[in-house]
């Protein structure tokens, strides 16, 4: 196990875009990421995406016990949570579980892992592809997914049901 000094300065040396989640240790957060009042699992989309609204859609229902919240990349917690550049390039979901943020495929796995049961099995798989392969993958999708799932008009308004789930 890599001692606390040893563990800060290999995450000196870590792109921020490319942030390694299958360290021994957790990383240094250098995702931009705040630590704030926020002490539940949040995951931060482009709240205009096609594709970053259904993944939403996708875990509200798996995510049994309610523990994942969601805010858009747009809205004024992400402003206190989130770097600029995730911000203004909307190309990447955000993690935050209270402590460390994850980013691009980290953060998918990080949300797959939290959902337990046969996702948690999936982001175990998941986790043993290197992260740079994963974020290869993540990218491209990224690139490409307002061309293939669609750009919405305005980020998505949360149904009653799920308004205790969406923070701001």
């Amino acid at each position: 196990m890599l001692s606390s000094s040893e563990s800060a300065k290999a995450a000196q040396d870590v792109d921020r875009s490319e942030q390694p989640v299958d360290s021994p240790e957790p990383p240094e957060d250098k995702s931009g990421l705040h630590s704030a009042k926020v002490g539940d699992s949040v995951v931060f989309f482009d709240g205009v995406c096609g594709l970053c609204n259904r993944f939403v859609n996708f875990v509200l229902p798996r995510d049994r016990h309610a523990r994942i919240r969601f805010s858009p990349l747009q809205g004024t917690l992400a402003k206190d949570l989130v770097s600029e550049a995730d911000r203004l390039n909307l190309n990447t979901v955000v993690y935050w579980n209270g402590s460390i943020g994850y980013r691009k495929s980290a953060a998918i796995v990080r949300v797959l892992w939290k959902l337990g049961g046969v996702w948690r099995v999936i982001a175990a798989v998941l986790w043993c592809v290197p992260w740079p392969i994963r974020d290869v993958g993540y990218l491209l999708i990224s690139k490409f997914r307002y061309r293939l799932f669609g750009q919405l008009e305005t980020c998505r308004i949360p149904t009653p049901g799920e308004r205790s789930r969406f923070l701001d």
